[in-house]
């Protein structure tokens, strides 16, 4: 566009309609994707959707001892972050491209 120029209304609403449809596409596709964080190797898994939400949370019964219950909440929540980071990291692969590089709220 050259300077002083108008944008074109149409182009912008095409642009706009556009991104919106790539929007959509990377959220389905974040809503299909099970991800999973670990900690004590393996000792303690959890599973998150592409969105955020956590599905389901896997403790080995090696990783339980009653004299040190510490320990395996420290296990959990670090898979916890571990599966939280890899959500993000996902989310910033799918809707980067679909955003334009614009930072959405909760993406």
């Amino acid at each position: 566009m050259r300077p002083g120029a108008q944008p074109n209304m149409q182009q912008l609403m095409k642009q706009a309609q556009k991104m919106q449809q790539q929007v959509a596409q990377a959220q389905a596709e974040l809503a299909e994707a099970e991800l999973t964080g670990t900690a004590g190797g393996g000792l303690v898994t959890v599973t998150v959707t592409g969105l955020g939400e956590f599905k389901a949370v896997k403790i080995d019964p090696k990783a339980v001892d009653a004299d040190d219950v510490e320990t395996l909440e420290d296990l959990v929540l670090a898979a916890i972050h571990n599966a939280a980071e890899a959500q993000r990291e996902l989310a910033e692969e799918k809707m980067g491209p679909a955003t334009g590089g614009l930072s959405l709220p909760g993406f």
